[in-house]
């Protein structure tokens, strides 16, 4: 009879724009040691997956990597499998771009290890139905998902022993149930746990095999998990006790388990992921419901698994700037099809690289968050908006015959059912949100590619009691766990962050507040602004190509005009923001009004970033009011900067926008650029009008 198998799939995958001291410390504690250990086990065989952005990182920085890989590939102890190139979510890509982005690491792995993928690694094991239809014709065959899926859908845990057909208006590919049990073992519990877990299954599914799919940084790059791997030899252990368990056991690679036996059925799963990105997927009220009904059903876990949290897509729900990257993603897209049809011959190499930088912007990290995701982190929101702003600039300039540009359309952008105005110009594009206090949520810079408004609202998320209960613990020597239980904070005091917006970090917005309100108030989210204006409807009244002219619809007490409208410089661009603000209340109010730009250049503590009034510097979390209605904020580093210019306002009131994350290493604060309040006094009897103008000037830096 054939011995029981052990099909392990391993994933490796580093961000577009991850840090390279990052990507190397991960190569040095994780990627090279797992291969050196494998090398001496040559009985082990197993399935590796590494992602575009990671596989062009090693080809640069570590060549002699791609020499030991192959050799295990050419010994057949390795299978290297496919997917797509940038590691997108496939589900959430046009048709064209999936097809293009499976294609490509395709191509890559057969051009570096001689032989075509036949699987493919799906990213964050994000399954829908409809992906049959996607990965067959790409030439895949088989893909992972994990037994969560299936015991979605009703099966039963004695039925992951094999895999299984699904199927989709006639194109078919093969699933592998990958299993939890397994994941949780692997690496962190002692081998002889797992030897006994397979010992038992090979007694009750002789001939069958079961399958881990995890990522390859759980060996050495999670904390602790290098010692625990490496230095206190447990993979070594782990794979010496699967060879000595030789005579019923083997190890084997994803195609070859697949190919020496007949499907177990066929399999009709629901939109699915792992566990914990349902979770995380879900609204935080919901997750904190979530969390009780756990607890309320673990002592029933045959009904655990229809307790199934939300959906990979609920991201695009729950957090707006992640809806956002993905609708600029999508528009990009458009732009890029359409200019593939109309192309000319001189045109075809701006068009790959524009196709290109699509392509990279797929990359699913910047688009959610869990332990993983990156959606909080700024560099990686910044490593997907650069390349759509370049892609886009580029697909522009071609469709405008002349260098010099504007031009604007309502459309509903963000695809949240209402309208936007988007206004493109050859030096820059930005989208307005009348049904948001008319307010700009995105600004590119053209001219160098940034993304200047790249915020993120501070909201409650489900594991802020967590870090306000938290107690750092640092005595004691600290063991390797899932990266899922990992509770601990980067710093102390992160409680005193937990403070939550009321609206969108968008600029422009109309702050209309008490005089009794002060810069602490601002700092700390206290103004009790009113929220029909800053918040509000508006109406777009009038849109030319470099001029709208908005109007507030929901305060019975003040009457809004808001005038954006849009200039070319020599370095960049301005916009010039003019609000009327007449009062239609009964009787005399004395307010404070002020308007709020957002500003993001990312990295707080580096030098060459900075604020600068008055002849003086100070670094980005700078937290005061300053007496001066001009303003600069410059970024050496991406070669931009922005101008404020608030003629007769009292003074700036300047605040870093701080968010609590939980991340791999624990909980962590994070920058996520400054909110700058341009404040006047304002004293109006009914009918009364105040004017006051907010100049912002983007410029290109040298």
């Amino acid at each position: 009879m054939a011995k029981f198998q052990l099909v392990l799939l391993l994933h490796a995958h580093q961000p577009v724009g991850n840090f390279p001291d990052v990507i190397e410390r991960a190569y040095r504690d994780a990627y090279l040691p797992f291969l050196e250990v494998l090398s001496y086990h040559p009985a082990i065989k197993i399935g590796l997956h590494y992602s575009g952005p990671l596989l062009e990182w090693t080809e640069r920085a570590h060549p002699e990597y791609f020499d030991r890989l192959r050799g295990l590939v050419e010994a057949g102890q390795v299978e290297i499998v496919g997917g797509g190139f940038y590691e997108p979510v496939l589900a959430v890509i046009p048709p064209q771009d999936q097809r293009e982005q499976i294609t490509r690491l395709a191509d890559y792995i057969e051009n570096h290890f001689g032989s075509r993928p036949t699987g493919a690694w799906l990213t964050e094991r994000v399954w829908e139905p409809e992906l049959p239809s996607v990965l067959a014709p790409a030439g895949v065959g088989y893909t992972l998902v994990d037994d969560n899926h299936f015991l979605g859908a009703g099966f039963e845990l004695d039925q992951m022993y094999g895999h299984y057909i699904a199927e989709d208006r006639g194109h078919v590919v093969k699933l592998i149930p990958g299993m939890k049990a397994l994941r949780y073992t692997i690496p962190f519990r002692d081998p002889s746990e797992t030897v006994n877990f397979l010992a038992e299954a090979s007694r009750k599914h002789p001939g069958g095999f079961a399958a881990m799919g995890d990522d390859l940084e759980k060996f050495g790059s999670w904390p602790e998990t290098h010692k625990h791997c490496y230095e206190d030899g447990w993979l070594h252990n782990f794979f010496t006790a699967l060879e000595d368990s030789k005579e019923w056991l083997e190890t084997t690679t994803p195609a070859t388990a697949i190919a020496s036996r007949p499907a177990q059925g066929r399999a009709d799963l629901p939109t699915a992921s792992y566990t914990e990105m349902m979770e995380w997927s879900l609204p935080t009220k919901a997750r904190l419901l979530y969390h009780d009904l756990v607890r309320e059903f673990e002592a029933r876990p045959e009904a655990l698994p229809f307790l199934r949290g939300g959906t990979w897509r609920n991201f695009f729900a729950k957090y707006s700037e992640a809806n956002l990257l993905h609708k600029k993603m999508l528009h990009v897209s458009v732009k890029v099809r359409s200019a593939a049809r109309s192309r000319n011959r001189g045109d075809s190499a701006e068009l790959e690289q524009a196709k290109t930088l699509l392509l990279e912007a797929q990359c699913n990290d910047a688009y959610w968050h869990g332990v993983f995701g990156g959606l909080y982190m700024p560099h990686l929101r910044t490593a997907v908006l650069h390349p759509l702003a370049k892609a886009e600039t580029l697909l522009d300039a071609k469709a405008h015959p002349k260098k010099e540009f504007a031009h604007a359309e309502r459309i509903d952008f963000d695809a949240d059912g209402n309208e936007d105005v988007y206004l493109t110009s050859d030096r820059y594009a930005v989208l307005v949100q009348p049904s948001d206090g008319a307010t700009v949520s995105a600004i590119d810079l053209r001219t160098a590619g940034v993304a200047l408004t790249n915020s993120l609202m501070r909201r409650p998320e489900a594991y802020h009691d967590a870090v306000r209960k938290l107690k750092e613990e640092r005595k004691g020597e600290a063991a390797a766990v899932s990266i899922h239980d990992i509770r601990r904070a980067k710093e102390d005091g992160l409680d005193r962050w937990l403070v939550y917006d009321r609206w969108r970090r968008s600029g422009f917005r109309l702050l209309l507040f008490s005089t009794e309100r002060s810069f602490e108030d601002y700092a700390s989210l206290r103004l009790d602004e009113d929220g029909s204006l800053a918040g509000g409807r508006y109406y777009a009244k009038e849109v030319h190509p470099a001029r709208l002219t908005l109007i507030s619809q929901e305060s019975p007490n003040w009457a809004v005009t808001k005038d954006l409208s849009f200039a070319r410089t020599e370095q960049g661009f301005e916009i010039t923001c003019d609000v009327a603000v007449r009062r239609t209340g009964v009787g005399p109010a004395a307010v404070q009004i002020a308007i709020e730009s957002i500003v993001n250049f990312l990295a707080p503590a580096a030098s060459d970033r900075y604020f600068e009034t008055d002849g003086q510097r100070f670094a980005l979390r700078w937290s005061s009011p300053a007496r001066a209605n001009r303003l600069r904020i410059v970024d050496e580093w991406q070669k931009a900067g922005v101008a404020l210019d608030a003629k007769d306002a009292r003074e700036f009131w300047i605040s870093p926008i701080e968010t609590v994350s939980e991340s791999e290493g624990g909980f962590e604060r994070i920058y996520q650029g400054s909110q700058i309040a341009a404040v006047w006094p304002v004293s109006l009897g009914t009918g009364d009008q105040w004017k006051g103008q907010l100049r912002f000037s983007a410029f290109s830096a040298e």
